[in-house]
């Protein structure tokens, strides 16, 4: 073992930043050992000098990352800051400085991972950020590396555990979503502005980086569809239950069935209880993986947190700095196949619709007409009615209606698999007819 450490500048010690320099100090020994030389914790940039930072000597925090990162005896520097800038800025300049880089930054990732990978070229140094997605789910390097000759088709996968808790409680307790929000707030797994989850951003910055290592094409954020989940409602999980599903916050990456383009998109779901993601619970992710040789493969475990998060960025450093000794570079970008990212009116599934609708004769006749006229294939329907407030499944007659006239009824239609185009235009046409009161839900149904 060498004796002269490698060096490593934190940029940011809050509660993931904290835990990578706790476990940096506590496991020194057997860091040293798994890498071959010792790790030194040189520099760590912070907004908050003041702040005690327990476990951590004062004279190495400091407020200017620049010039930290500039030090020329800098080997590595983790940055778990998280935004565009200036993190951005601070990888780019510790890149022409001379150190490699471990990142947690999904959405940088996301926007500028190319730039980034380009940079790290270019310098000769690493790139790792098996963090930002998943927490402290191995699930970057086994698509990068252990499934680099195989050919990967689809990734489905739980990738927020805010939004997995919140949708698990509706399940669970029948808990409205404002009621499982609170709960979830009050437990420390949402934010105080939790817009970033349940709106489906952070989802789709993850679903962005898959895609791209997948896929070996570049897939940025705007490429994403996007569909947060504050709009699902207990009548939907009613529904789901009925169907032998749950609801989840998916995020889909998936090669066209004929090779030549690649979709990515995030959106609430109703999965089959029998699919392994619908078994995920509380604030737990899992990504479902499917690849010509391997087959079905699943990577489940906390996907989130200051000690799940650290473990990832500390295998991304034990990693980088094995590199460093060795005087290689890892895996960097992969994006030669090129494919265009198709969009979401591409995207081929089945659909679960909820129409309010006058209950009278002819209305499932007339909604029938409509499916048909836009070649979405009906495969079930479901019919309640709801005169003076009754709740009673009302059986549908041959003449296309229900056996009641003058109040409404809730018409849920299942259809067989369509694109997306197709179901847009149907709901468009469904809204025009004067039995069509509203429509209360539209949720795709996938896993199957």
């Amino acid at each position: 073992m060498r004796t002269r450490p490698l060096k490593v500048a934190l940029l940011g010690c809050g509660v993931v930043g904290s835990e990578v320099a706790r476990i940096m100090t506590t496991h020194a020994d057997d860091l040293a050992a798994r890498i071959g030389a010792p790790v030194e914790l040189a520099g760590v940039a912070v907004r908050r000098p003041s702040k005690v930072r327990e476990g951590i000597d004062p004279a190495l925090v400091t407020t200017d990352a620049t010039a930290l990162v500039k030090r020329g005896d800098i080997d590595v520097v983790v940055e778990v800051i998280g935004g565009i800038e200036p993190a951005r800025s601070l990888i780019t300049t510790a890149f022409e400085h001379g150190a490699s880089v471990v990142s947690a930054n999904k959405a940088l990732l996301a926007r500028d991972g190319a730039a980034l990978h380009a940079a790290a070229e270019e310098h000769g140094k690493d790139l790792y950020y098996e963090a930002a997605v998943a927490g402290a789910i191995p699930l970057i390097r086994p698509l990068r590396e252990s499934l680099a000759g195989d050919k990967v088709n689809r990734v489905l996968g739980i990738v927020n555990g805010t939004t997995n808790f919140i949708l698990d409680k509706m399940d669970s307790t029948g808990a409205g979503y404002q009621e499982a929000l609170d709960e979830a707030t009050a437990l420390g797994y949402a934010e105080a502005d939790p817009t970033a989850d349940v709106e489906g951003f952070d989802a789709a910055a993850k679903a962005a980086i898959l895609a791209g290592i997948a896929f070996h094409t570049r897939v940025r954020l705007d490429d994403v569809y996007r569909e947060g989940m504050t709009e699902v409602t207990a009548a939907d999980f009613a529904s789901a239950k009925q169907m032998g599903c749950t609801i989840k916050l998916l995020a889909i990456c998936e090669r066209a069935a004929d090779g030549g383009s690649v979709t990515a998109r995030v959106h609430p779901a109703m999965i089959p209880l029998t699919h392994p993601l619908a078994s995920v619970r509380g604030a737990y992710n899992a990504v479902f993986v499917e690849s010509d040789a391997a087959g079905q493969l699943m990577f489940y475990g906390p996907g989130a947190g200051g000690a799940p998060t650290a473990s990832a960025v500390l295998g991304d450093l034990v990693a980088v700095c094995r590199n460093r000794l060795s005087g290689a570079t890892g895996p960097g970008e992969s994006a030669y196949a090129a494919l265009p990212v198709s969009p979401m009116g591409d995207v081929v599934t089945r659909y679960h619709i909820s129409l309010d609708v006058a209950d009278k004769p002819g209305v499932l006749a007339q909604v029938a007409t409509v499916f048909a006229e836009h070649d979405v294939s009906i495969d079930t329907v479901r019919q309640q009615g709801r005169n003076q407030g009754s709740g009673d499944v009302v059986a549908i007659d041959q003449g296309g209606g229900g056996r009641r006239e003058g109040g409404e009824a809730s018409l849920v239609v299942v259809t067989h698999r369509a694109s997306d185009a197709s179901l847009s235009g149907t709901v468009e046409a469904l809204r025009k007819l004067d039995t069509v009161r509203g429509v209360a839900s539209i949720m795709r149904v996938e896993g199957e």
